[in-house]
């Protein structure tokens, strides 16, 4: 069965977006090695995961794109949520609609690699929400907003989570990586 990485920039505070949905902040610090690491990540994806406005930015760049994020993003198969979008022009990909637990169920038991989250906190946050997401990647940026979109918003219950890995760059961004808490 594969697994369910959610991918997530963060603010040192604890925000996904500023108040204002605001992502600039996030490009703000690069460090060669964590961009590494981010290609590495996003290469040995089997299905890339977003919600449908992440999806319209990421088809409108990536199809005209040529730095290292390209091959992977174009060629590894999307899935998109969305309630509003009925087809994606973007190649390899596939809009889902029907209720969340059971579109990721079905996602998970398709045979390749995990699938990886990335972007959009409107669905981070319900995939949070609902408790299916397997593996935590977060990319602490150097960052404090103050206020905006929280990683984890309206939880039912308090998670627990595993911590697997930390690497700290060199720009101050701090990757953590966190599995489900075993049940």
């Amino acid at each position: 069965m594969r697994s369910l990485i959610l991918k997530m920039h963060i603010s040192v505070d604890g925000f996904v977006a500023g108040a204002d949905g605001a992502i600039d902040w996030i490009f703000k610090t690069t460090d060669p090695e964590g961009r590494a690491w981010t290609v590495e990540t996003i290469s040995n994806a089997g299905a890339h995961l977003m919600g449908s406005r992440t999806f319209r930015d990421m088809a409108a760049y990536w199809p005209k794109a040529s730095d290292a994020f390209a091959a992977p993003m174009n060629e590894i198969p999307k899935v998109v949520f969305s309630k509003t979008l009925d087809r994606g022009d973007w190649p390899t990909t596939t809009i889902l609609s029907g209720p969340l637990e059971d579109e990721v169920a079905k996602l998970k038991a398709e045979p390749g690699g995990d699938v990886i989250v990335y972007g959009g906190y409107t669905l981070a946050q319900a995939l949070t929400r609902a408790d299916l997401v397997d593996v935590y990647r977060l990319v602490t940026r150097p960052a404090a907003l103050g206020s905006g979109e929280p990683m984890f918003k309206n939880l039912a219950a308090e998670r627990r989570l595993e911590l697997e890995d930390v690497t700290p760059y060199s720009d101050g961004t701090v990757i953590t990586i966190y599995r489900r808490e075993s049940r």
